[in-house]
């Protein structure tokens, strides 16, 4: 498959950048990050902990103690410091009105664990002194619906950017932004892989918005061909995370992930994927493994890997999907 021109521009640069001595991120060991939780208590119990987990994840308490709470109270830090700003500039304008939502952004590959770090973190935040409200959106709701993926031929393109309906993602966000009390977005279900039809989200006036998906700190190539009014889903974010690990790692989690659904939620009646359900076990895993190469892997090298530096934070996770490295950009 042909590499597209600026995919190789995104390359080169990162190599500059991984090879360059200085860095726009000061980068902590699990232990240095540890230590930053300061004395931000532990609002997370086991049995909290086995409805937030994905499939295939062991997250720990240990692993919300040392990467999470530290995390939890940097994001409270940036949030109290936006009501900061917020109150000087309604005091220089002498205006009334509420601020308008924060919103988190997370990214990453498929099966990196998205899902399950944004569940962890509208925990966590919830549970902050004066109990904010908090939404977690993910973009799965603004993919085109496969009748509209399979008059363009993007069946075998979905979670790829020219997939999504980003006209009405960003229209939802500059509405939110704009402080629209009460929102509504498509529901997408993962047993049927569509967008369901008549089914919404309701969002009213949240506090703080956590917006999930695999191509949200893009700012390019096709992402930019169809942007609304030549806006960018990250300009709507007031904080950025994404989710890193090595692609081996990745592709990992992604086949015994595969696995899994293949002895449970495929062999519903229902299930889009019913057919994987009669495979041998063998044959399902060259299945999983074909699908990462020929799809997923593709567009992670492609659109999703390259954007990881627009983020504020990188959580950089081993082989076992516990995070090993931390990296903060500086201000």
């Amino acid at each position: 498959m042909e590499i597209p021109c600026q995919v190789h521009r995104v390359i080169d640069l990162l190599k500059i950048l991984d090879e360059s001595k200085v860095s726009p991120f000061i980068s902590f060991t699990r232990e240095q990050w540890s230590s930053l939780r300061d004395s931000t208590p532990l609002t997370i119990s086991e049995d909290d902990l086995a409805i937030i987990r994905g499939i295939n994840e062991k997250i720990s308490l240990r692993e919300v103690e040392d990467i999470y709470l530290p995390l939890s109270r940097l994001i409270n830090l940036y949030f109290n410091a936006a009501q900061m700003l917020y109150n000087a500039r309604k005091a220089f304008l002498k205006e009334n009105g509420g601020m308008v939502p924060y919103v988190i952004g997370m990214a990453g590959s498929v099966a990196v664990g998205k899902s399950t770090t944004g569940r962890l973190l509208k925990t966590l935040i919830s549970r902050w002194p004066g109990s904010p409200k908090v939404e977690l959106i993910a973009t799965d709701g603004f993919l085109l619906p496969n009748s509209e993926l399979e008059k363009r031929g993007l069946m075998n393109r979905k979670g790829f950017p020219e997939s999504y309906d980003v006209r009405n993602l960003i229209r939802f966000l500059y509405e939110l932004k704009s402080g629209k009390g009460e929102l509504k977005i498509p529901v997408y279900s993962h047993l049927t892989y569509d967008i369901v039809p008549g089914k919404f989200q309701d969002v009213k006036t949240p506090d703080i918005v956590i917006l999930e998906g695999l191509n949200v700190l893009q700012t390019r190539s096709t992402m930019a061909q169809q942007s609304y009014h030549e806006l960018f889903v990250s300009d709507f974010f007031d904080f950025s995370i994404y989710v890193d690990a090595d692609e081996a790692h990745i592709k990992k989690w992604f086949i015994d992930r595969f696995l899994v659904l293949y002895e449970t939620a495929f062999r519903n009646p229902q299930s889009y994927f019913r057919k994987y359900s009669e495979l041998s076990r063998e044959e399902a895993v060259e299945v999983a493994s074909s699908i990462w190469e020929e799809i997923n892997g593709v567009n992670l090298r492609q659109n999703i890997e390259p954007t990881k530096y627009h983020a504020h934070l990188i959580l950089r996770k081993g082989p076992d999907h516990s995070v090993e490295e931390i990296f903060m950009r500086k201000i």
